[in-house]
Order: C-alpha cells, then structure tokens, then sequence
C-alpha cells in the first residue's frame, strides 16, 4: 500500500500556483476536499507565467505543451474539461530541425509523414529505422506509464515488478544514444531523437535510455500550443479551481509553517494565518525544505540540472524558414554536453531552441509585429559562472547569440528588435530555483523514480511536495503528474463527489 497522509484531510493549503500546485488543487476539490491555493506572484503559472511588454505578450517559461489528456484529468476531476476552457492546436510540424551543413527536417508526430520526411531526408534505410523506433518508443512508453511514471514511490522494493523486467529487455537501462542509434545512423536524426535529454539535466550518451519516453512524448504522441499562449493553460486551471469553490490567493508570500509535533496546522503568509489539516508545497526544494526545517539526508548532495538562457524579442520581421518550434542545432554535439555538464562552460558551437508563437497566434504581438523566444542552454550557477557574474556575461552572451543567429540565417534579427526580455540563471535563482536552474534536479540514475526526492518528508506527517524537483520530475507533462500525485497521497486516490467526464485527446485545428 501507498502511504497517505493520516487523520484528517478536510482543509489543504496549496503552496504555489504553478502547474503542479492548481493540478494538485483540481484533484484535491473533486475529492472533496476544501482548497486554499497561496501564490506570491500577483497571477497564476508559476514557471509558466506571463509578460507583458509594448503589446508582446511572452511566455516566462515552457513553450512546448505535449499529453494534453494529463492536463485534461485535472478539469475532469471537477467535472470541467480542457477543451471548454483552452484553445489548443495541434503543431504540425511538431518542430523543424536545422543543422550546421544546411539541412533541414520538419518532425512529424504522424508515422506516415514522418517515415516519408526521413526518406527524403536521409534515406530508405533511416526510414525504416524510423518505424522500428517509433515502434520501440510506444512499447518504453506503455511499460513506464504507470508503473514507473505516473506513481508514487515508498521505496526502491515497489520496482520489484514484472514491468521491470520488461524494461530491462527493452533496453531501458542502457544508454539513450547508443540504444537510438541501433534504429538510425545518421548523426543528425540521432540528435532529433536524444536532445530532449538535455532537460533533464543528462547528455544523451550518459543517460538512461528510458529517457527516450521524453522523445515519445515529443515526436510520437504530438506537440499543440494553447492560443492565446502557454500561460491561458494555468490560467485556465485556476478559473476552474475558482469555480469549483477553491479559495485563491494571489499576491502572498508564505513565510513560515506552523506546527504541532509532527502536523502542519497552518500555512503562515505575510498576510496572516491559515489553519489546515494537511498542505500541499511546490516551491523548489530548498525553499520547501527551508518552510519543513528539515532536509532528506543523501549519501551526496543534488545534482542539479543545466540552466538556460532565454531572449525574448519583439520584432518587425520574421523569418520563413523558422516554423512554430525550429531547433537550430551547432556542428558539436558531444563537445557540447560536456561544457554544459562537466566543464561549467557556455556552449562554444550553441544548439538553440527558436519558438515563434505569433506563427501560430498573431494576436500575441502588435499587429503586424512577431514574437521569438530563443533558449540557450547554459551551465548552472553551481558549476559554471555565479549569479554575480551574469549581471555582466548576461548582455554580451545576448549580442553573441544574435551574432550567431544571423549566421544561421536569420539576416537582420538584431535591427528587427523592437522589445526584448534576457533572462539568466541570476534571474531564476533570485525566483528560488537552486543552482539558479529551472529544471532542478538532473535525471541522474541516482535522482530517477524511488531515489528522487519524495513527496513525502520524514519528520512531518500531512505536507505533501509536487513540483519537478519531486516525483516524476522535469516537464510540463511530470509537473501535472506531480500535483496529481501529492493529491492522491492525501486523498488515497479517491474521487468522491463530482461526475468525471471520459477523458479525450483534445482536438483542434492543425496549423
């Protein structure tokens, strides 16, 4: 049995607004339960959240939305549904792919276009490669689910199951690049298929190659953009959590936590007191460790993720060779992963992520403007240069990444600013990130399923942690199922109360 938070539950305090804590909240009100949701930014999101600036309208963190249907169990817990409240469509291509020599290739989460791009791209035998992968990547996906994802861990005994075994056979616990490249030879599809380990704070070739269900995720089950942006997904799960009767608070800062022996009784802001029976937190881990007074002892310390640099601009022009998500990738590769994670330096042949919202929303810009958000990613404040030093590096690093973006082709980008936002892992410690990283801590063997920090911290009885610092971990996809995770420790699972609607796949219109 799954441990749950005992004695009563009828009250819970959600610590954080973001998309774990409203989807922790959702869950939380279709079992029943009384919500209170604290957040200490003036608006919901959280990492997700929203900038206005000269009419351009940025998303602060997330661009790439995948298995919607996760965020769709949180409304169908109230009886609500993400269609009724979201605009969402279907990204097609999912991303375009642009290397060093020139090539391009547009990912396509359909197998038939798909296997026919690779073909034109590369080749009859990569095709082929290609449907023994997607193959290979619906199996990884279907035996981690729910055994190994979208569950709660007590202790590394509950991966004592047959679905273990099938891992193993599948080839889950070798290495990511060298399992893709017994489907593909060639380097640049290799890289389309490992990249997103990155994120997860681990080069391709040291990482799991269960980690290629991040890659499912992304180039099988499809990516989709909410109009409107990013930010109206959390938006939406906080006027569905106010209309199932949650209480928002928004604009407080939670400076302590209040207890009795081992309880949480109240939720202290610098607005007041709020009394609970149990309390959901989902700031990054030191700041929750900091509120519970204590810290889960580790045989060594976290390692934390690789940062990221991101450039907003508002420009006057656009480019026809960017598509919604277009990933600019160097000549380097494994050089690359190695400055990042090892060397603490700043990628000297860049792999960027270019996202152009306004392909997809135009009204997310002034008319006739456009809106690129490019992300760098970067080493973390623990291993490469510290906070301090970004109030310097942060401008130059920005004009050598428009430097190199006109070298890849988009001519004139540094005179089509007409706004702009620089963000660097200065500004995401002085938001409470460690390491100044917004994707916490790594995906290392050792901070994977059971041995990842818990949602549950010994020494308190009723405080339950989401958020990707916890379990599953990094993504917008894990995050939702982090909240629903802390609320099943609270609720047991149950749903009492409200009808829940069949979940579907949101549809939308292709673009």
């Amino acid at each position: 049995m799954t441990r749950t938070v005992p004695g009563r539950t009828d009250h819970v305090v959600v610590v954080g607004a973001g998309l774990s804590g409203l989807a922790a909240a959702l869950h939380l009100l279709g079992a029943g339960r009384r919500v209170t949701v604290v957040e200490r930014d003036a608006s919901p999101g959280g990492r997700a959240g929203r900038t206005v600036r000269g009419g351009y309208h940025l998303d602060t963190g997330p661009t790439v939305l995948t298995m919607p249907h996760l965020a769709d169990e949180a409304f169908a817990a109230v009886g609500d549904s993400l269609a009724a409240r979201v605009d969402l469509v279907p990204l097609h291509p999912a991303y375009r792919a642009r290397f060093a020599d020139g090539s391009t290739l547009d990912v396509h989460t359909g197998a038939e276009a798909m296997e026919a791009e690779i073909e034109r791209f590369a080749g009859a035998r990569e095709a082929a490669g290609y449907v023994r992968l997607r193959a290979w990547l619906e199996r990884l996906y279907r035996v981690q689910m729910r055994r190994f994802i979208d569950a709660d861990f007590d202790s590394p005994l509950q991966l004592l199951h047959p679905d273990l075994a099938r891992l193993a056979a599948l080839g889950g616990f070798g290495r990511l690049d060298a399992r893709i490249g017994r489907f593909l030879h060639d380097e640049r599809l290799r890289r389309v298929f490992s990249f997103q380990s990155l994120y997860a704070g681990v080069a391709p070739e040291r990482a799991l190659a269960a980690y290629a269900v991040i890659a499912y995720m992304d180039t099988v089950a499809g990516v989709w953009f909410p109009r409107g942006g990013m930010h109206a997904l959390p938006q939406a799960m906080a006027d569905a959590a106010e209309d199932a009767g949650a209480d928002l608070r928004f604009g407080q800062t939670v400076t302590r936590l209040e207890r009795s022996g081992e309880r949480i009784t109240a939720v202290i802001t610098d607005s007041g007191r709020i009394a609970c029976d149990a309390v959901v937190l989902t700031p990054d881990l030191p700041v929750t460790y900091r509120l519970l007074g204590r810290a889960p002892r580790r045989p060594v310390g976290l390692r934390f993720s690789p940062s990221a640099v991101i450039l907003h601009v508002g420009t006057d022009r656009t480019w026809p060779g960017l598509a919604h998500h277009t990933i600019s990738f160097g000549a380097a590769w494994r050089q690359t992963f190695r400055e990042l994670t090892d060397h603490g330096r700043l990628m000297s042949d860049p792999s960027l992520l270019v996202t152009r919202p306004t392909a997809t929303d135009p009204g997310l810009a002034p008319p006739g403007r456009h809106l690129h958000y490019i992300l760098a990613p970067c080493p973390n404040t623990a291993l490469g240069p510290d906070a301090a030093e970004w109030g310097e590096l942060g401008p130059r690093y920005r004009d050598s990444l428009l430097t190199e973006l006109e070298r890849r082709g988009l001519d004139g980008i540094a005179a089509a600013v007409e706004e702009e936002c620089l963000v660097t892992p200065a500004d995401w410690q002085a938001q409470g990130h460690a390491a100044g990283s917004p994707f916490s801590a790594a995906h290392t063997f050792a901070q994977t399923g059971p041995f990842r920090p818990r949602n549950l911290v010994r020494g308190t009885v009723n405080a339950v942690l989401a958020g990707c610092g916890t379990t599953p971990g990094v993504g917008v996809p894990t995050v939702l199922l982090s909240g629903k995770l802390a609320a099943a420790r609270i609720t047991g699972g149950a749903r009492p109360g409200r009808p829940r609607p069949a979940v579907r796949e949101p549809q939308g219109r292709p673009v």
